[in-house]
């Protein structure tokens, strides 16, 4: 038990210091003690209940969920974004406006930075601002080419983001998916799209989307995949993809014969670049996010605060 004078002496030094803004150095001057036990001091307010600190901000939740999936997950970063309230399109422009800070600053360091494709994305792009990054060069990491969709196509997004940034970007003149693997085998060997493949397996930092297949997925709003693609990719377990490459639950790339038509990086390639920040929101694509952080595919997650409540509350994850 602490003595009257004991307490009297802690609720004197938390005042000065929590209250009135001392420095421990000038509250030991006033004691004449050492700074330590001014220190010690305050760590037992805080044991004995005498003082409690609390963060009185709405961000606070969000950070909370953040550190948590860093430490669950193994990752570099984590920004959960508070979307309560807002409509899905509203929801997605608060992500890519948190992906655009988060890239703007990171792009200070990089010289070459890699863009799938996906309306997360395009989110992303149109959201970040206007800058002088002329040192950095944008690189499509999949194909993209076709006529529907096309502003959500990996070619016209680096366009976009390359205009953003008033920079340079290249081009990747070939489809997503293309109708047979000999086709893909010819086109990836020409000279041009050999070249950007080099150029994207070697970039510095690489921004995605995670796509499920089976709600919602914009691959097959764009006619990519048909019932029968989707049949048979449920029957190999695909629970997601990015950068239209599937994987398994677990996280594995799916032996599978749409992804040897997909024309870009493959899962292996995109776990080598340094950096990779996954852009997904919503809960409907819970499994898909789960299997890529299995996977070991994403660096930094940018998601809303529902889906990273569901992460962790998911106890079939390690």
């Amino acid at each position: 038990m602490l003595s009257w004078e004991e307490r009297r002496l802690m609720v004197k030094v938390a005042m000065l210091y929590y209250f009135e803004g001392w420095t421990q150095a000038e509250i030991a001057t006033k004691y004449n003690v050492s700074r330590p036990v001014i220190s010690k001091l305050l760590n037992n307010a805080k044991k004995e209940g005498i003082v409690e600190i609390y963060i009185k901000d709405e961000t606070y939740h969000t950070v909370e969920l953040e550190q948590k999936l860093i430490e669950k997950f193994n990752l570099k970063e984590v920004i959960v974004v508070s979307t309560a309230g807002f409509a899905p399109e509203m929801a997605k422009r608060q992500l890519g406006k948190s992906a655009a800070s988060y890239i703007a600053k990171r792009t200070k360091d990089v010289k070459s930075l890699g863009i799938s494709w996906g309306s997360t994305l395009l989110s992303f792009v149109e959201e970040f601002p206007y800058e002088h990054k002329k040192d950095v060069h944008i690189v499509p990491i999949v194909g993209g080419m076709g006529s529907e969709y096309v502003h959500i196509h990996s070619n016209q997004l680096a366009f976009n983001l390359a205009q953003k940034m008033n920079t340079s970007c290249s081009y990747l003149y070939a489809p997503a998916l293309v109708e047979s693997i000999d086709l893909k085998d010819r086109l990836v060997n020409t000279k041009d799209i050999a070249n950007v493949l080099e150029l994207a397996q070697n970039v510095e930092l690489a921004v995605v989307g995670i796509g499920n297949p089976f709600k919602e997925a914009t691959m097959e709003k764009i006619g990519y995949l048909n019932d029968n693609d989707l049949t048979s990719l449920r029957k190999a377990g695909a629970v997601g993809d990015i950068s239209s490459r599937f994987y398994d639950a677990v996280g594995n790339e799916l032996d599978h014969p749409l992804n040897q038509r997909v024309i870009g990086l493959n899962l292996d390639e995109i776990k080598k670049i340094p950096e990779v920040v996954g852009i997904v929101e919503g809960s409907y694509k819970l499994e898909s996010i789960e299997a890529a952080l299995n996977g070991g595919y994403l660096d930094v997650l940018i998601t809303d605060d529902r889906t990273a409540q569901e992460l962790l509350q998911n106890q079939s994850l390690r």
